[in-house]
């Protein structure tokens, strides 16, 4: 079964699926709702779930059927490579998490792994990403983290220092030292940083 609110990206799946030799696609949805409903009449052996959908997201749909469909196995297939939803699917049990960039054939690879008991996302898979994606404004004092946010927001030396009520030659002190810190030589890199970590925002509905 695939839950996802866009048709396209819901056809394409079903093709390679269906093209698979010994599976098929039994149901489709595009919302949480939807999904619930359609899960809990055709019983499917593995479910490929979107993050987000138009209402709610889809852990909140696995942890639902997590209730009354245990025995439901959940993947994850999302644009999201992201920390948190990576955590809150293994949470609510997903067996693998899967990005929509993907190659259809490992999706189908992926599919009959679960399907045969096989779970690829464990707690070690999310604590090994963590590490290898560390905060790097972990070391941050808090005067440094706005500064961060000011340059997110693409406003000028002397534009923080206003905000702030500071001189622009603190300011300037701050920005060299956080980004000794955070291992960067440029702000733009700091720019870039904040406005990925604003796109990660996965559990957002709709959006």
């Amino acid at each position: 079964m695939i839950v996802d609110d866009h048709e396209v990206v819901r056809r394409g799946i079903a093709e390679v699926i269906d093209r698979t030799e010994g599976m098929g696609v039994v149901a489709e949805a595009g919302s949480v709702a939807e999904g619930i409903r359609r899960a809990e009449l055709v019983n499917p052996q593995v479910m490929l779930v979107d993050l987000q959908l138009p209402d709610g997201t889809g852990i909140d749909m696995m942890r639902t059927l997590r209730q009354s469909k245990p025995e439901i196995r959940a993947i994850v297939l999302t644009s999201f490579d992201d920390d948190s939803a990576l955590a809150a699917a293994l949470d609510v049990g997903a067996a693998a998490y899967v990005l929509k960039s993907v190659r259809g054939a490992e999706i189908a690879e992926v599919v009959r792994a679960v399907a045969a008991g096989r779970v690829l996302l464990d707690e070690r898979t999310v604590t090994r990403r963590r590490k290898e994606h560390d905060d790097p404004t972990e070391d941050l004092t808090p005067s440094e983290l706005r500064v961060v946010e000011l340059i997110g927001e693409g406003l000028s030396n002397r534009e923080i220092a206003e905000r702030l009520s500071i001189a622009e030659k603190t300011v300037k002190n701050h920005i060299t030292s956080l980004l000794a810190k955070m291992g960067w030589q440029r702000r733009t890199q700091v720019a870039a940083w904040v406005a990925a970590r604003k796109h990660h925002a996965w559990s957002e509905p709709g959006k």
